[in-house]
């Protein structure tokens, strides 16, 4: 049976989506994170404060650790195949950066790993973003 191409462009769709609302959560923890790094003022987030973002990131990875899971189990056209690959890959990646980032808040704010792993989600989230549009420009052939 042919992979259904609706049916796949949907659920990617859904996927990104999902995706999106997750970060718009953890985003504004993540700017008190980097305005106190880049304002030099970490003594203002005290151990309770990063113990609740740690938290929250946490979540939020289990969410995207399971939509990484979404992902490869989804079943795409032949001709995005290749792409498909790449999208998982990098995805993980974003997944992997996002655990990096929340190891990096406990016990205290290791702020290289934090750099590092801001670093490691934004070349997955391009690899992302290019990989998507080539997705949707090859199923819109």
């Amino acid at each position: 049976m042919r992979p259904n191409t609706g049916f796949y462009a949907r659920e990617i769709n859904d996927l990104i989506q999902n995706t999106e609302q997750m970060g718009d959560k953890l985003h504004p923890s993540y700017e008190k994170i980097r305005n106190a790094i880049d304002h030099d003022q970490m003594a203002d987030l005290d151990d309770k404060t990063l113990a609740e973002i740690h938290e929250l990131f946490e979540k939020g990875t289990a969410v995207y650790r399971q939509l990484g899971k979404q992902i490869g189990l989804l079943k795409p056209p032949a001709k995005v195949i290749g792409n498909h690959k790449r999208l998982e890959k990098a995805y993980l990646q974003y997944v992997a950066g996002c655990q990096e980032m929340t190891d990096s808040l406990q016990p205290s704010l290791d702020q290289k790993a934090f750099d590092l792993a801001e670093q490691k989600q934004d070349e997955a989230t391009d690899t992302i973003y290019k990989t998507i549009q080539k997705i949707t420009n090859l199923l819109l052939q």
